[in-house]
């Protein structure tokens, strides 16, 4: 990688968007997948994740997941961090996952809480535990109980954040407190990134760095440059710009992520909006509302 590094927390942070996984007529759309990267990198994004969820990770195959890896790891050419997605409710899935994302040149990992199976807190620590002592990429979890009916406990992020592989948290709770419980449990060097758009100015406030965005799939230079406001202290500004991204975020979560988010890329023309069953398109009312942060936004007539 040719990008800056001298700690982990001084290049896993900023804005770090969950990139969609385009498709067309059911085939991963990899010269698309290029272009939307060559875009982010372009609108100021400081990384960029792979296969996860807005990537409907859950509905692609093993060559599949690999190859959107390697892809992104090609379009981004040491220019930002690559954090691929190696989430699974097996852990031996997950383990694989990582072995083959670290081998097609991934920066760093992702890895959600097991899903379906709701693992007990013993689990979760057993689980990760071996994930981080499997590879050599730092591991940033993931931890989003809506999704995943499992919660990571602030008393099991203490645990895990001793390990010297578990660099940090993707927290889509919701609930601001956790910044700081998170922090004084694990340390300030324990990176916290926002999973949730609506509450990211709030979050970096709260002692967070960053955000792992689904907005910045469509605004990828707003929400850096809201980012770096938050992260330089200009909090006035960076409120301007939440408030200017507000009704895009919320209309993106209108229907199920990343429908709406793909509908917007559609109509922006950088994408097909196609996504795989059971997932479908984003209904006419999210569209309505898509449209209309669109438009509010600039970005089409």
């Amino acid at each position: 990688m040719t990008f800056s590094v001298s700690s982990t927390a001084d290049w896993i942070r900023g804005s770090i968007t969950a990139l969609v996984t385009p498709f067309h007529h059911g085939a991963v759309a990899y010269d698309t997948y290029r272009d939307l990267i060559d875009r982010q990198i372009k609108g100021g994004t400081h990384g960029i994740v792979p296969v996860g969820t807005t990537g409907e990770t859950s509905t692609l195959n093993e060559e599949e997941h690999v190859e959107v890896i390697r892809c992104a790891v090609s379009a981004a050419d040491g220019r930002i961090p690559v954090i691929a997605g190696v989430g699974s409710n097996d852990t031996a899935t997950s383990i694989m996952l990582a072995e083959k994302a670290q081998s097609a040149g991934a920066d760093a990992l992702l890895a959600v809480t097991g899903y379906y199976n709701k693992p007990s807190q013993d689990g979760l620590i057993a689980h990760f535990t071996a994930l981080a002592d499997s590879t050599d990429l730092p591991i940033i979890l993931y931890n989003v109980p809506g999704r995943t009916a499992c919660d990571i406990a602030v008393s099991t992020m203490k645990v895990l954040a001793r390990h010297p592989g578990i660099v940090g948290v993707k927290d889509a709770t919701g609930n601001l407190a956790r910044v700081a419980q998170q922090r004084l449990a694990c340390g300030s060097d324990f990176i916290q990134l926002s999973g949730e758009d609506a509450t990211a100015v709030g979050f970096n406030a709260m002692g967070g760095t960053g955000c792992i965005s689904v907005t910045s799939n469509v605004v990828p230079d707003l929400c850096a440059l809201m980012q770096t406001a938050t992260l330089e202290g200009r909090w006035e500004e960076a409120r301007e710009l939440q408030d200017r991204l507000t009704p895009l975020a919320e209309a993106l979560f209108m229907d199920t992520s990343p429908g709406p988010t793909k509908y917007a890329l559609a109509r922006l023309g950088l994408c097909q909006e196609e996504l795989r069953l059971p997932l479908v398109p984003a209904s006419e009312k999210a569209k309505i509302a898509v449209a209309k942060a669109l438009e509010g936004l600039g970005l089409i007539d």
